[in-house]
């Protein structure tokens, strides 16, 4: 099968860490990477010829042409003319199709003629324009995909992408919807108002198309997207010795959107972990550290919610072992990669860009592939083992926890208290003094009330540890909470343990 060729065409100083990193993307991907080959400049040898001839006549032999306008117009032939523009002239001469992506830029210092030549393009063509190397990643996927389709080459999006013809926008959440633009606004400066309609935000993340709602938008904003996607679920299971035997400790299946998803198997991992804290003499607030940090623990989840294959009737699972955590998803690696790659700095290649973006968006996701190099890292920071990466059937990552070393764990803490839990316990550990129940919640780095208010703050008080400074009103807005003598004897003994 003959591949499209794409034509990527920019001023070459300006784009040429860009175009570099889109051809590299549209080779790695699975489905892009068996339909269309990326042509640069940079590929072209020696040819006694001169170059401007040659890339019109590379424009000539291409499928697609796909420019990239920034702020400068570049190089000027005896005619005033740049490359960039003699190539979309010629291309449009011969009617090729033309995908235009303009970088977000100062138009107060755009070159005159380039902003002659965006008002061109406009004229012609509908452009998407792009803040950074993944923001254009994102819209060439969506866009190549969309090519596909109206050529009839394929019948089936990628999962992602896919619209889902059951559904409508009476499906999405538009409370979650706002919370998520607003918290996009704070972390990474997201263009749209919480207050535009829902037609306008999830268009703007080319999650909504002709009336028409993709899976992408389901899984990130959907009411029930477990309606939708049985399969979309994390399965979380905490083991007490290193092997999956019954009687399993603790087991929890979580649905919801994949931000619910993360967020809850994150909290899960925590509330299981061992936690340590210093005494405030020492700091003015309270530092603590869990064995395994936060950042490692949440790096691993969302990466195997971005990534697995949402077409597998597999779902993701989360195991804790007395000695590693394993986070299992279905899914590989992108065509030729190795679990050695992962290990350094490497392209990002999201299986599943559409729902990949959001969680950049939120803050859930860093860019630039430092995910998996970053879990190395702090690992190493933390004294811990280096994680491992796995790629069989499904695909693994396993992150050792610290082994005894006469530090407060698990099993010291047990011998120590003999009748609370870890994540009382922790409630223990964390209250000094009379203390709302969101301080303790920051402290301990978990987001969600209800689960924190279940699991920490109710047994705590069941089992006569902590008490409530207003008992009478339980909702009182000044509640706070403080230590019971049972609870200050139990945190004495925990010290002395350690």
């Amino acid at each position: 099968m003959r591949k499209n060729k794409i034509f990527i065409s920019s001023v070459q100083a300006e784009f040429a860490e860009v175009r570099a990193a889109l051809a590299e993307y549209i080779y790695s991907d699975a489905l892009l990477g068996k339909f269309f080959e990326p042509f640069l400049f940079e590929q072209l040898p020696a040819v006694d010829n001169s170059m401007q001839n040659v890339y019109l006549e590379e424009v000539e032999r291409c499928d697609i042409y796909l420019g990239l306008l920034g702020q400068h117009y570049g190089y000027e032939d005896e005619e005033g003319i740049s490359p960039t523009e003699r190539e979309f002239d010629r291309a449009t001469i011969l009617h090729k199709t033309r995908f235009i992506f303009l970088a977000e830029t100062n138009q107060l210092n755009q070159h005159p003629k380039e902003k002659a030549f965006v008002a061109k393009v406009q004229h012609i063509l509908v452009r998407k324009q792009f803040s950074s190397k993944d923001t254009l990643k994102v819209g060439v996927y969506s866009t190549l995909i969309k090519y596909l389709e109206e050529k009839e080459i394929i019948r089936t999006r990628p999962f992602d992408a896919t619209i889902m013809q059951s559904a409508t926008l009476n499906d999405i959440d538009a409370e979650k919807l706002t919370d998520f633009v607003k918290l996009a606004k704070t972390k990474r400066g997201f263009p749209i108002s919480e207050t535009a309609s829902l037609e306008k935000i999830l268009t703007h993340l080319d999650l909504f198309s002709d009336g028409s709602i993709s899976n992408a938008a389901l899984l990130l904003f959907g009411k029930k997207p477990q309606r939708f996607f049985i399969n979309s679920e994390i399965r979380c299971a905490y083991f007490l010795g290193t092997e999956v035997v019954k009687p399993i400790a603790s087991y929890k299946v979580y649905k919801g959107t994949v931000f619910e998803l993360v967020d809850q198997a994150v909290e899960f991992v925590l509330s299981k972990l061992d936690y340590s804290v210093e005494t405030r003499s020492e700091h003015t607030s309270i530092p603590g550290a869990y064995e395994i940090p936060k950042e490692i623990v949440a790096e691993a989840i969302v990466n195997a919610v971005a990534h697995r294959d949402y077409t597998s009737n597999g779902s993701v699972q989360v195991m804790l072992f007395k000695d590693r955590l394993e986070i299992w998803n279905p899914g590989s690696l992108p065509f030729g990669w190795t679990t050695q790659k992962l290990k350094k700095l490497h392209s990002s290649v999201p299986a599943n860009p559409l729902l990949a973006e959001p969680l950049y968006l939120a803050g859930y996701i860093e860019r630039l592939g430092t995910g998996t190099a970053d879990i190395i890292r702090i690992a190493k920071e933390c004294g811990l083992k280096e994680p491992e990466f796995v790629q069989n059937d499904d695909f693994k990552i396993i992150i050792y926890r610290k082994q005894a070393t006469g530090e407060v764990t698990g099993e010291a803490t047990g011998e120590a208290t003999g009748e609370v839990t870890g994540e009382v316990l922790k409630v223990i550990l964390v209250l000094e003094g009379e203390m709302k129940r969101s301080e303790m919640q920051q402290i301990l780095q978990l987001k969600h009330d209800d689960y924190f208010r279940i699991e920490y703050i109710l047994p705590a008080l069941e089992s006569g540890v902590i008490e409530q400074t207003y008992p009478e009103i339980p909702n009182h807005p000044q509640q706070r909470y403080k230590l019971t003598e049972k609870g200050l004897q139990m945190k004495l003994k925990v010290k002395t343990k350690a």
